[in-house]
């Protein structure tokens, strides 16, 4: 499954990069989307896989691994939600202004969208990472778990983490209302004018 995740993206990325005629925004979008998607399942199928099939060495992860890829996995998962909301977007501007859309989704305003997601995932997780790093862990130092996720890494801490776990659910609700009103407000706007369009054809 992770290698068809792999072919199937990649397969996308090359033949669009080859096609001229699919060097459109909503395809500049999808290849960035998979992108994202190869790097989201190779940060943590492999490691799943050698916790699940692997030797005990390799169950084993260090703290500062640990906390990369709770930073990296946090950081591809909050960009898939603004790569999405742009994407919404798009569809937005070519559905319900169509004949402005060249002028409005040009290769200029694309690639300011696209850095704009990628950046504000960036850093999403960083002031919640900082605080984890900052929490004192005792115990097993085992989790139960495939990888290193916030949940598990808490439930370790031998500090205080109200306050983590209170950032990091303000840090989700940001992430989730913000590309869910781009998302629902585009999708609203483009049923409205989907609707408009019939009821002047039945007219």
């Amino acid at each position: 499954m992770y290698l068809l995740t792999v072919v199937e993206n990649g397969a996308l990325v090359l033949v669009v990069a080859t096609e001229r005629r699919l060097h459109t925004p909503i395809y500049f979008f999808l290849v960035h989307l998979s992108c994202l998607d190869v790097w989201y399942t190779s940060l943590t199928v492999p490691k799943m896989l050698a916790v699940l099939i692997g030797p005990c060495s390799s169950r084993s992860i260090s703290y500062q691994a640990c906390l990369a890829q709770l930073y990296l996995f946090t950081f591809l998962g909050a960009t898939e939600c603004f790569l999405l909301a742009t994407m919404a977007y798009d569809r937005y501007v070519a559905i319900c202004m169509p004949l402005h859309y060249q002028a409005v989704v040009n290769r200029a305003t694309c690639v300011w969208l696209a850095s704009s997601s990628w950046l504000a995932g960036f850093l999403s997780p960083a002031l919640p990472i900082y605080l984890m790093a900052r929490l004192t862990f005792c115990g097993p130092n085992t989790i139960d778990h495939f990888f290193c996720d916030a949940s598990p890494l808490l439930a370790l801490s031998c500090s205080d983490s109200s306050f983590k776990e209170m950032v990091d659910f303000l840090v989700s609700l940001a992430v989730l209302v913000a590309s869910s009103l781009v998302i629902g407000a585009s999708y609203i706007c483009i049923v409205s004018t989907v609707m408009r369009i019939h009821s002047a054809e039945g007219r």
